[in-house]
C-alpha cells in the first residue's frame, strides 16, 4: 500500500469585525414645530409632501414605497413608533396618536429632523484582526 504524503500549510486567517456604537438621547432633538431648526426639511415638505415621506422613510431603512400605502394616518402611526423605540425616545403610541392626528406635516419633519440628527451621530468602525495561527505541517 502507498501512501501520499502531502504537506499542508496552516496559515494565519483575518477576521473582520464591525462595530456600530449608537449616540442615544433621552428627547426628541428637535420640538414638533421647530420648522427653523433645519429649513431644507421644511421647504421639502412643503414643495412635494409625498416625496418627501418618501425619502424620510428610505433614510430611515424602510421601504421607500411606504408612504403610499397611507391611509388615516396608520404609516405615518407605525413610523412614529419605529423612530421612537429604534432611538429609544420616550412617549407612548397614545402620544404618537394624538401627535400624527393633530399635526400631520410637522410630524413628518420632526422625524426627518430626528432621523437625520440620529445618522449624523452614528459611528461605524471597521476593525481587521490577524489571528495568529502557529504554522503547521502535516505530513
Amino acid at each position: 500500500m502507498q501512501v501520499n504524503m502531502a504537506a499542508i500549510l496552516v496559515q494565519p486567517q483575518a477576521m473582520t469585525t464591525q462595530i456600530v456604537s449608537v449616540t442615544q438621547g433621552s428627547d426628541w432633538g428637535t420640538g414638533l414645530t421647530d420648522c427653523c431648526e433645519d429649513c431644507g426639511i421644511c421647504c421639502c415638505a412643503l414643495w412635494c409632501f409625498p416625496c418627501f415621506m418618501c425619502r424620510t422613510v428610505d433614510e430611515f431603512g424602510e421601504c421607500l414605497c411606504l408612504p403610499l400605502l397611507e391611509n388615516c394616518g396608520g404609516v405615518s402611526l407605525a413610523m412614529r413608533a419605529s423612530v421612537r423605540e429604534r432611538y429609544k425616545i420616550p412617549g407612548s403610541i397614545f402620544s404618537d396618536c394624538c401627535t400624527v392626528c393633530c399635526c400631520y406635516s410637522c410630524t413628518w419633519c420632526q422625524m426627518a429632523r430626528e432621523i437625520k440628527r440620529r445618522r449624523s451621530s452614528t459611528v461605524i468602525t471597521t476593525q481587521t484582526t490577524t489571528v495568529p495561527l502557529m504554522s503547521q505541517v502535516y505530513m
